[in-house]
């Protein structure tokens, strides 16, 4: 890195409140430049780019841009194959399988849902299974894609190459976090959820580590099976691992959550742990839903927006403002952010700077 550039990442990593903010625009021209530059096909890098920027917009700070570094990472090494197009394996019209041969997991799944919206139309519901997609990044990027076209999007993945949360009542990491969302329209704000089969992620429990912090609560399990905050223990020999959603106590259902989204993922697919390991990446289930097939969506809309007036409406328990429903933070975060600038973790800018060095792409100047 050039002195100027090591200043500048110098001054950013260590700014005093308020952080710098940067054009959301300018954020995805550079991630988009800097993909193709490294060698991945310009639309597929686009629309990583763009779904990239989306998490950060949403607030998913640990899945969004925070991931570009090492998405140009696996382009230069091949574990993130530069162009071509998903070999489709088995269509019967409402389901469709996939082999994304290891593509730009963020090109996979909008091309995915893009695939499913017209089937959705015309069979009520549409479902795309993907195996050997690359990683897929933040679930809630692309649930507006669907929201806004009218449909119930069902979403989810595991990574068959890895392993970090461990069963209810064991000790040794046999399944991914498995994240799992749902985009549901409503006449106005729509619910946007993402969540995950284990009490927190492999991205959370990195960024901790690096910054030689703890969890505030036990979400972990060392080697012995004994509960911990420090994220270390993920990184020890032997290993721990996350705790299942649900915790020491009530983890059953969060490996449960787990094992459904393994079923979903590697199940329908007929690709997953049982088979050899081809590196980070994701197997991914997606559902399209028309309410236009069903009760219709004038019904559909006024049963969500019932849901959420009560919910909205609910007295709040001591400490909190108002009761919100799913996605309301991160939609009315997102409209800031691209009025006033997308704000992100100190570390994230710095390291782009010296991945975007490499390939002369130059990182955004901060909006004053």
């Amino acid at each position: 890195m050039s002195n100027q550039a090591q200043a500048q990442a110098q001054a950013l990593a260590q700014s005093p409140a308020p952080a710098p903010r940067f054009a959301a625009n300018a954020l995805e021209q550079f991630a988009s430049t800097l993909l193709h530059k490294a060698g991945l096909d310009r639309l597929a890098a686009e629309v990583t780019a763009h779904t990239l920027v989306e998490g950060d917009l949403l607030g998913h700070d640990t899945h969004g841009l925070a991931l570009l570094a090492p998405y140009v990472k696996e382009i230069e090494n091949g574990g993130m194959r530069r162009s071509g197009t998903p070999e489709v394996l088995n269509d019967r019209g409402a389901s469709l399988l996939w082999d994304g041969k290891r593509l730009a997991g963020p090109w996979l799944v909008c091309s995915g849902i893009d695939a499913l919206i017209p089937r959705a139309r015309q069979y009520g519901s549409a479902t795309l299974v993907i195996k050997r997609s690359h990683h897929i990044a933040c679930l809630a990027a692309y649930l507006l894609r669907a929201t806004d076209a009218g449909f119930v999007l069902l979403l989810a993945c595991s990574d068959p190459a890895s392993e970090s949360v461990a069963p209810h009542g064991g000790t040794k990491a046999v399944v991914t976090p498995n994240p799992i969302a749902a985009g549901i329209p409503t006449s106005g704000t729509p619910f946007l959820i993402d969540v995950s089969a284990s009490i927190t992620t492999n991205g959370m429990s990195n960024r901790l580590r690096a910054a030689g912090q703890q969890f505030d609560h036990d979400c972990l399990l060392d080697a012995a099976g004994n509960p911990s905050r420090d994220p270390a223990v993920l990184f020890e020999k032997p290993v721990g691992s996350i705790l299942p959603l649900g915790g020491l106590t009530s983890g059953h259902k969060g490996f449960g959550m787990a094992l459904m989204i393994e079923a979903l993922t590697g199940g329908l697919a007929g690709h997953g742990r049982a088979d050899s390991r081809e590196g980070w990446g994701a197997t991914v289930y997606m559902t399209l839903h028309d309410p236009e097939a069903f009760g219709g969506m004038s019904d559909f809309q006024r049963q969500m927006d019932h849901l959420g007036n009560i919910s909205r409406s609910n007295p709040p328990r001591s400490g909190v403002a108002a009761v919100r429903m799913p996605g309301d933070r991160g939609l009315v975060l997102k409209t800031k952010q691209l009025k006033e600038g997308v704000t992100l973790f100190p570390t994230i800018a710095p390291m782009l700077m010296e991945c975007g060095q490499r390939y002369g792409v130059v990182f955004p100047v901060a909006i004053d």
